[in-house]
């Protein structure tokens, strides 16, 4: 069973559900800020396909995949070490590594030679998840009374970003306050995350208790981020949650969440063009 509502993506495409599935999508994210769609096209063969690839990227020795990390790139492209990133406000490092897939038309990805189908898995499963999200973000629109493509449209040629985390086993030189994934909040407009490969999601609640989320085949999570809550003037919740460390210190853990991004020049507030929310949130994160 899941933590959160779980809201079947057919029921947009039913006359007589449609309403309701749009009600349930809005009110999630006005209240807790997640929750779980089911029948959301996107195939889940291919993202078997894309963690069995990750497994073998990863599995590179550290000369070999450091070939691809440009840190001029501030982390958007590539690869991007264990121990660069860390929450805002959080000096501790999070426990993982990652590689970043993103538009061509705003920076041109890397590709491990290494791994033969890397590139096409990646773009298929970075088009499939835009698609997905493309219908989430109408179903927001609507329920913010507004016409169905407002915010669809802030993210055509968007800076969407597909990361493919590896969680190692935790090193022994591990500070004790170091996660997996310290407490943040997304920074873009709404986060798709494909079913992980192992437990340790975890959302705060208003309560202050932290709430499991679990993985489950076929679902992925929904969540919104500080982008969607600024837009917003604070109506959808971005909403605190981290990745807890294993009880079996040898464990890996591999996700594959898909962040959504409006153009740069998009204003969110009176505060905030988009482009300069995200830059100064990168200096926060370390990159």
């Amino acid at each position: 069973m899941q933590t959160i509502p779980v809201i079947d993506m057919d029921n947009l495409q039913d006359p007589f559900l449609r309403d309701t599935t749009i009600a349930e999508i809005g009110d999630a994210l006005v209240n807790i800020g997640f929750f779980a769609i089911t029948n959301h096209r996107v195939d889940l063969a291919l993202i078997q396909k894309a963690y069995n690839i990750a497994g073998e990227f990863f599995n590179l020795t550290d000369e070999q995949k450091k070939k691809y990390e440009d840190v001029t790139l501030k982390g958007q492209r590539g690869y991007t070490s264990f121990g660069r990133e860390h929450a805002k406000d959080h000096k501790y490092p999070d426990l993982k590594e990652f590689w970043h897939v993103g538009r061509d038309s705003i920076i041109t990805n890397k590709w491990p030679s290494e791994i033969v189908d890397f590139k096409s898995v990646f773009e298929q499963l970075y088009s499939q998840l835009e698609s997905c999200s493309n219908e989430l973000l109408k179903a927001c629109s609507i329920y913010l009374n507004l016409e169905e493509n407002t915010l669809p449209s802030t993210t055509v040629e968007g800076n969407n970003i597909l990361r493919v985390i590896h969680y190692p086993p935790i090193p022994d030189s591990a500070h004790p306050s170091s996660l997996r994934a310290a407490p943040h909040e997304d920074i873009n407009l709404i986060t798709l995350l494909p079913a992980a490969t192992d437990a340790g999601l975890e959302l705060l609640q208003k309560n202050g208790e932290w709430l499991p989320i679990h993985s489950v085949e076929g679902q992925i999570i929904v969540d919104a981020g500080d982008m969607l809550q600024e837009l917003t003037n604070g109506h959808f919740k971005s909403t605190t949650h981290r990745v807890v460390n294993p009880n079996n210190s040898r464990s890996r853990r591999f996700s594959m969440p898909y962040f959504v991004h409006p153009r740069s020049e998009i204003r969110l507030s009176n505060r905030y063009l988009a482009g300069e929310f995200l830059t100064q949130r990168l200096r926060e994160l370390g990159l």
